[in-house]
């Protein structure tokens, strides 16, 4: 049900991408040929070893970094567009990282992402905070509450489109964002 999401940020990435938290490599299929070439960045090397395996079916040219967002080893101002798919959650320090997003996105460059977040609704923001301490052990890291939107609007960039899908039958992804940001 979330992958038409995923699919239609993917695809509106063009010039040079980078793609913070690439994993596997589950995005580049879906990446339009507007993609010059993308940047795969992640913090695990055995994904990486996955991501490299997917590369091969995909014609656009692909480099890929072992690295956290907290520290992107690009230069300022470097890539035209940056794609993050359900990645935001599980960063340890997010501010620190939509930081470094921003320094090496162009000007008017943009960042496209789907990410799921704090909920709306009372109740399950009141599960959401409640089941943070065990649940970031159990899933990476990841922050079942995180205001994704006001960390990205923190960090300087003006949302230009936000589609919020809301899933209620798993409460988990009660609020799922599909969102488009400039700089």
């Amino acid at each position: 049900m979330l992958a038409p999401y995923r699919d239609r940020v993917v695809s509106s990435a063009r010039g040079r991408v980078l793609e913070v938290g690439i994993g596997s490599g589950l995005n580049l299929p879906f990446y339009a040929s507007a993609a010059t070439n993308i940047i795969g960045l992640d913090p695990s090397p055995k994904l990486l070893e996955m991501g490299n395996k997917a590369a091969r079916k995909t014609p656009i040219p692909l480099r890929l970094i072992e690295g956290t967002a907290a520290a992107i080893p690009i230069e300022d101002h470097d890539v035209d567009a940056i794609v993050t798919t359900w990645t935001m959650c599980s960063i340890p320090e997010i501010q620190s990282a939509l930081q470094e997003m921003r320094r090496v996105l162009r000007p008017g460059g943009r960042l496209f992402f789907v990410e799921h977040g704090r909920a709306t609704e009372p109740r399950v923001r009141w599960w959401q905070d409640h089941l943070i301490p065990a649940w970031k052990h159990l899933s990476g890291g990841c922050h079942l509450n995180r205001a994704i939107d006001e960390f990205v609007e923190n960090a300087g960039f003006r949302i230009e489109r936000y589609l919020r899908h809301c899933d209620n039958s798993h409460w988990l992804r009660q609020n799922v964002p599909a969102e488009t940001v400039r700089v």
